[in-house]
This record gives C-alpha cells, structure tokens and sequence, in this order.
C-alpha cells in the first residue's frame, strides 16, 4: 500500500514537472537583434552627405541628419550619444558658416530629449512615437532659431516649425527603412519554425 502511495506521489510529482517544462514563454526572443554597425554608420554618413547639399539652406526642408540621429539614438543608443550629434552639428555649423555650435546645440538637446524618453516610445508605434518626438524637435530647433536670431541680430520667421512638422510625418517611413532588415530576419524566423 505505501508503494502505491510513492508511485502515485512520483508520478503526480512527474506530471508537475512535464507541465512546467512545456511552458514557452510568451516572446522566445526578448531582445530585438543588434543593427549592424554598417547599417548604423552607414545610414548617418548619406544623411551627413545629403545636409551638405544645398536645399538644407530652406527654412522648411526638414533636418534629415537629426530625424537618423536620433532614429539610432532610439534604438541604438550605445552606438549614437550626443557626443557624435555635437560632432556632427559642428561640421555642418562650419560648413554652412552658421553660428558655430548652432546646429550642434540642437542635436544635442534632441539627443538627450530622445535617450529621456526611450524607455517610454519603446511602449509605442511609430505613429504614436512621432507624436512624443514632436514636442522634442520643436524645442531643439526653437533654441538654436533663437540663439540664431539674438547673436545674429535677425530673425527668420516662424517657416522652421515646418521642419519638425515635416520630420514627424518622416519619422514613420525612417522606422520602416531603416528596421527593414530586422523585419525581414523576423519573417524569415517565423517561416522556419
């Protein structure tokens, strides 16, 4: 009779065991894969290339260097920090013959707006992310049009807040450019299994 017992104590034992190792977890991989640093360097330098075109001198083109620095500073934020935005903003204040340090100034302030808020945008989607990111941008750029405007004696209007306007409404196609290769590695993880 206790034979019985201990079998069925060993079985009901092995029961709980079976049922606790079949449980998967809910996300089988909870960090997102790492972007390749050629994918990282590579997307900030074309944009650096392109600010040094000519139609970056129009109020309302939007600051297409800022919307991928802070993209990286988002999700890569140990690659991108504000010491590469403070950089990059100095060589095109140097190249443009603005204010030294007017673009730098900027980039900054969205940097470490952007690093405040990551943990929060990580909650969100692109769409909702943008509406965070817009208040950000607005500031930035309003304290370097200002900082322009009192040491250069001249203003400019208000045409700049079009710059974030136009930047929000990219921030959606930058997520689904520049993540593409991930979201194409997730399919490819979901067709095998």
């Amino acid at each position: 009779m206790m034979t019985k017992k201990s079998n069925s104590s060993q079985s009901g034992a092995r029961d709980y065991n079976s049922s606790l190792s079949s449980l998967q977890p809910i996300d089988s991989s909870p960090f997102k894969p790492v972007s390749s640093g050629w994918m990282v360097w590579g997307s900030v330098f074309l944009m650096w290339m392109l600010s040094l075109l000519p139609w970056r001198l129009w109020l309302v083109a939007p600051d297409l260097l800022l919307l991928v620095l802070c993209f990286w500073t988002f999700h890569e934020p140990r690659r991108i920090n504000m010491l590469v935005g403070f950089s990059l903003g100095l060589s095109l204040d140097v190249h443009g013959g603005a204010l030294l340090g007017e673009h730098a100034l900027s980039y900054v302030l969205a940097i470490y707006g952007v690093g405040v808020l990551r943990r929060r945008l990580l909650l969100f989607n692109p769409f909702v992310q943008l509406i965070h990111l817009l208040p950000i941008w607005v500031v930035a750029l309003s304290v370097s049009r200002f900082a322009h405007a009192w040491f250069a004696g001249e203003w400019a209007g208000w045409d700049w807040l079009w710059s974030a306007v136009l930047m929000a409404a990219l921030w959606p196609i930058v997520d689904l450019l520049l993540l593409l290769p991930h979201r194409r590695l997730d399919d490819a993880d979901e067709s095998s299994s």
